[in-house]
């Protein structure tokens, strides 16, 4: 099963993912983020903390394709926009994330959980960069979406339900 976990920042969309998963024998957990400040660097230690000592981690950064190609068991990934802005021109493979998604799921042994951030929902961003990244990670989101088995948005802690829309999109 591939799970699309989308939230806002500090929305608990992580914990949400790393529940889903909790119960796997085997767990690999795929980074996509870098410590580029030492905020950023503090966000990835309290997920490492988090997370049980028993859960492999591989930090893949942009290779995230290539990561869930080999990744056993269980695949939580962390995040999607991690991923796009770890590209200098915001270029990613959707296609290829999608294909590796959907072999995946007809060959792995354990589900794919995938964080992303929903930036959708705030202001116009004020940069062309910005602009960008949202406009990338929304194409991103809506194809993972449409390869996903299910959707989720996380507020505020709590987790809704995402249903495709009536004509199946």
């Amino acid at each position: 099963m591939i799970t699309l976990v989308l939230g806002g920042t500090r929305s608990g969309k992580s914990a949400v993912a790393e529940r889903l998963v909790a119960g796997a024998g085997t767990v690999t957990y795929v980074a996509t983020g870098q410590a580029t400040d030492d905020a950023m660097a503090a966000r990835i230690a309290a997920h490492r903390d988090r997370r049980p000592a028993t859960w492999t981690t591989v930090e893949a950064g942009a290779a995230l394709v290539d990561a869930l190609a080999d990744a056993p068991g269980a695949v939580l990934v962390d995040s999607l926009g991690t991923w796009v802005a770890a590209h200098p021109d915001l270029t990613v493979d959707v296609a290829g994330l999608c294909e590796a998604l959907t072999s995946r799921r007809a060959t792995a042994t354990g589900d794919t959980v995938l964080v992303s951030e929903e930036v959708g929902l705030g202001v116009h961003a004020a940069t062309e960069v910005g602009r960008r990244f949202a406009d990338v990670l929304g194409e991103v989101n809506r194809a993972v979406a449409d390869v996903a088995d299910r959707a989720l948005l996380v507020v505020a802690g709590r987790v809704l339900p995402l249903d495709r829309a009536p004509d199946g999109t």
